[in-house]
């Protein structure tokens, strides 16, 4: 938060710019957002593992990561956890069964809150044609890793359901040519995501590593990426080990690779959850209410570069009273709303935004005093 009044000089009101508190971290202004979803493997097996050489030789060393992010407790199997990543919420599944036991009628969900504002969203699976709605198991598709498909909403409605579910194999023109979404669920099949076991392979860990090789160096060519995006690599759940054993909550894997993220193999071992995603992806975008779980969560700001605070400028004018405020917003990409009080106890809205890099000329107040603030959206 920043205030000033205007009838102090603008001199003081710089300075008093500069003792002010600093706001709360906020993430950046992200732009474009990639999910990349692999399976069942805790983060011990993951990191430092010799099954995982890019991962851990060319990801982890350019990201930043999480050492406690773990399923929401107890959540199992697959399919809940899909489900909850985008809604907050498991809806009370707990099986893997396909949406004609599963289907959810509700619009909870972030893929409704990204349509209501118009940001436009798509979820990439391998093994799916494009021309249907892939409600059930294909060859190496498999829908519980899908959890677009277990929303009424979508999996009823054909052209909207291939508008913004398509094949895998179309992401790396949709990067060349500009078309992908800003928000990118990207599911790899079961051999690649390292669920099953490929034939002749050894490894689980090694297949999907090997899948991650292959794709991931064209999103971070892409301007998609270069342009304030980040990649958020996750697993859905722990090691699922022997049939009489439950599947452990994690620690699971959380990479982010954004050029606003720390990077530099930065971790932390703050406690992260699914529904820190879901929240992530709600402040990123602007939407709400928040969903479910998310609502108390903790999202991944701190693996992120801190968000510049905005600053606010007083200059004399020709307004209303003589004088003009004037707003300049520091941070690329961001928007704040302004707010005004009189008493720094009640604040109302100006119904004025601003971006970054412009000035917002606001007529003085009759009152003796008058506070501004810049809220981030």
């Amino acid at each position: 938060m920043r205030t000033s009044s205007l009838r102090w000089p603008v001199v003081f009101a710089a300075l008093l710019e500069l003792l002010l508190p600093a706001a709360r971290a906020e993430l950046p202004a992200i732009k474009t957002v990639f999910l990349i979803l692999f399976e069942n493997h805790d983060w011990i097996d993951i990191r430092d593992s010799n099954h995982c050489p890019y991962i851990n030789q060319e990801v982890l060393p350019r990201a930043a990561f999480a050492e406690n992010y773990s399923t929401p407790p107890g959540l199992h199997p697959s399919e809940p956890n899909y489900i909850w990543l985008v809604a907050g919420t498991n809806f009370g599944i707990k099986t893997d069964k396909p949406p004609s036991v599963n289907e959810v009628d509700s619009n909870d969900h972030l893929a409704f809150q990204l349509d209501r504002a118009g940001i436009p969203w798509r979820a990439y699976q391998e093994g799916i044609s494009g021309k249907d709605i892939p409600k059930v198991d294909k060859g190496n598709y498999a829908v519980r890793h899908n959890p677009f498909m277990f929303f009424k909403g979508i999996n009823t409605d054909l052209r909207y359901c291939t508008n913004h579910i398509r094949p895998f194999t179309e992401l790396a023109g949709d990067l060349a040519s500009g078309r992908v979404g800003r928000f990118n669920f990207i599911t790899p099949n079961l051999t690649n995501d390292m669920h099953n076991l490929a034939a002749g392979s050894k490894s689980t860990r090694l297949q999907g590593d090997r899948w991650l090789r292959s794709m991931l160096p064209g999103i971070l060519a892409s301007d998609a990426y270069k342009d304030r995006g980040a990649v958020f690599i996750v697993w859905d759940e722990g090691d699922e080990g022997a049939k009489d054993e439950p599947t452990h909550d994690g620690p699971i894997g959380m990479i982010a690779l954004s050029p606003l993220g720390k990077g530099g193999g930065y971790h932390n071992s703050v406690r992260y959850t699914h529904s820190s995603t879901l929240r992530t992806f709600q402040e990123i975008f602007g939407v709400r209410p928040f969903l479910g779980d998310a609502a108390e969560a903790t999202d991944l700001a701190d693996l992120f570069q801190p968000a510049p605070a905005p600053r606010i400028s007083v200059r004399s004018g020709p307004g209303a009273g003589g004088s003009t405020l004037s707003v300049l917003a520091s941070e690329p990409g961001r928007t704040y709303r302004l707010q005004f009080s009189e008493d720094l106890a009640l604040w109302t809205d100006s119904g004025h935004e601003v971006a970054a890099g412009h000035d917002l000329d606001i007529p003085a107040s009759p009152a003796a005093t008058r506070y501004f603030r810049l809220l981030a959206r």
